[in-house]
């Protein structure tokens, strides 16, 4: 600190200036600190900001995971499509179909209702607590044919003891059943065989001291089967298809009978359509759930251009991983489904899928800027009706086929492919026999493996697991074609959704990693910004005490100096 002295004879003081005039060397230190301390404050803000990046992220990657769940809802054939069935007489039979169920009109005459078997003692006791048993002994009966004896029952038994008996032994578990029926002043003992059908036969053979001997049990009801015709089949009045359940699913391919009422005069009649509307809603719902992701992706990487001339971006505008993430999720919608091909008629040959990008169905990205629907996805109401109109099936598995396989060769058959290695897609296969049967055989260029009349794909390649079986065994000659393994839109998108979201490899996870790191490292500086301002306060305070004392000496002297030179003058 400058100082200076002047001496005033004339009035008799030395002034020495800012010596000793009550300086708050506090407020000076905290003032020297608080300017240090604008480098920690950037720090913070930059740290903050790459938290709040961290946070989009993760809002991101839970709207990600939001989609994801609802494609997972309607991502198969049987999801997708809801075939209505109707019937001309609901008291009698009704019908549920899935999606592979074709569009059509059958007959049913339901001639008989399966039934089970039941065995109910004419006779009765008074009470529940009555006891039945009159000796330990066995009870044996047999359900289906099979023998089942229950030992050494014991004497005394109640009817309801008899009862819990019968039902908690694993030998009668799922096969037959006990209670009791009330008929206004006895109870009697009821049995009854689980199963429905003409086999389910209950029989008892042996009751030892049970009170009820086997000629004492009326059979109550007897088990049968179902009898239906389907499309006037079988022919012959007394000729039935015989079923051990009111419940069939297997005549009708995808469709399922529920037998309510028979008789045998009544031609019943069930009509199968596509629910159209019903898998309109379900493309709504994609559209939608899609189109929140990427106004999401809008808003975090928007630019606002209120003032013209100073544009203010957003916090994610230009991020790599989010325009990566727009990119991938843009080119799902808009690429030829996987597994699918171009519609094409040549000589009266047709090949390819009649639908096989969204855009067919009226799906399309807005690209007019200056739109509110700006980048999202916009549905034409008019081309999906006409769509749905012309080929609904077509238009499901577009979106719901769940890597459905189909050969494009009348020479080979598609068999199958392993779950999370075979990937989606389209793969030329060549097929090669000599004398003894296939010699070589190649799926997309790649050697494929050998067994008997069938190929499989190598491990190492899409192909992987695909499984193919050579139709046309011609001897000495080679085979080609197409194989396609089909994956629809809601499929594909769930599948990179799973890349996109991954907790280990997924891109927002790995920059969620590296901005850890960063903000770790600025955490680092602002501990070495914090322990170095500290120390340089400590610092201050030492010097400026110093000081402090010095001005206090110096002061004293010109107080004693002025009282000398007071003296001299007067």
């Amino acid at each position: 600190m400058a100082t200076s002295i002047t001496s005033a004879y004339t009035s008799g003081q030395v002034n020495i200036s800012g010596l000793g005039n009550g300086t708050d060397f506090n407020a000076l230190i905290d003032g020297l600190v608080k300017a240090e301390t604008v480098h920690i404050t950037t720090l913070e803000n930059w740290k903050q900001d790459w938290n709040d990046k961290v946070e989009q992220f993760q809002a991101l990657n839970t709207k990600m995971l939001s989609l994801k769940t609802t494609l997972e809802g309607i991502d198969t054939m049987d999801s997708f499509v809801v075939k209505a069935v109707s019937t001309t007489d609901s008291t009698a039979l009704t019908a549920t179909a899935d999606s592979t169920a074709q569009v059509s009109t059958h007959s049913v005459i339901v001639g008989q209702l399966a039934q089970n078997d039941i065995l109910t003692t004419a006779s009765g006791v008074s009470f529940l607590t009555t006891s039945v048993m009159t000796s330990n002994s066995n009870i044996t009966f047999s359900y289906a044919g099979t023998s089942i004896t229950l030992s050494n029952v014991s004497a005394g038994t109640t009817l309801t003891g008899l009862v819990n008996y019968i039902n908690n032994n694993a030998l009668c578990s799922g096969k037959i059943k006990a209670t009791t029926i009330y008929d206004g002043s006895v109870y009697h003992l009821q049995i009854y065989g689980l199963g429905q059908g003409d086999a389910n036969q209950v029989i008892i053979s042996n009751t030892g001291g049970l009170v009820f001997q086997p000629a004492a049990f009326d059979n109550t009801q007897n088990a049968q089967s179902s009898h239906i015709k389907v499309d006037g089949y079988p022919v012959g009045a007394a000729t039935w298809l015989s079923r051990d359940s009111n419940t069939v699913s297997d005549i009708v391919p995808g469709v399922t009978l529920n037998l309510k009422k028979a008789d045998p005069t009544n031609v019943l009649q069930i009509d199968i359509s596509t629910d159209k509307e019903a898998i309109k809603e379900n493309i709504k719902t994609f559209v939608a759930q899609v189109n929140e992701v990427r106004t999401m992706i809008k808003e975090m990487t928007k630019v606002d251009t209120t003032n013209a001339d100073s544009p203010k971006a957003s916090l994610l505008t230009g991020n790599y991983a989010v325009q990566m993430i727009s990119t991938q999720l843009k080119d799902v919608c808009a690429d030829k489904a996987l597994g699918f091909n171009y519609y094409s008629v040549s000589g009266g040959t047709i090949t390819g899928d009649y639908f096989s990008s969204l855009s067919q169905l009226g799906i399309s990205t807005d690209s007019d800027q200056g739109s509110i629907t700006s980048g999202l996805l916009v549905l034409d109401e008019d081309v999906l009706n006409s769509a749905l109109a012309t080929d609904p099936d077509a238009v499901a598995k577009l979106f719901a086929a769940d890597y459905l396989g189909e050969s494009q060769s009348p020479d080979f058959t598609y068999l199958s492919h392993i779950g999370g290695t075979t990937k989606a897609g389209s793969y030329e296969v060549s097929i090669t026999t000599d004398g003894t049967g296939i010699t070589s055989a190649t799926i997309n260029g790649h050697a494929a493996g050998i067994d008997g009349w069938r190929i499989t794909g190598a491990y190492g390649y899409d192909e992987a697991g695909l499984v193919i079986q050579l139709d046309n065994q011609v001897l000495n000659n080679t085979t080609t074609g197409t194989v396609n393994l089909k994956l629809g839109k809601a499929g594909e998108m769930i599948s990179k959704l799973k890349e996109i979201t991954s907790s280990t490899t997924g891109p927002l996870h790995i920059l969620e990693e590296n901005y850890g790191d960063i903000t770790d490292s600025i955490d680092k500086k602002i501990d070495y910004e914090t322990t170095r301002i500290a120390k340089l306060k400590a610092s201050m305070q030492e010097k400026y005490a110093r000081l402090d004392a010095l001005l206090g000496k110096l002061a004293q002297q010109q107080t004693q100096l002025t009282s000398a030179i007071t003296q001299l003058t007067s």
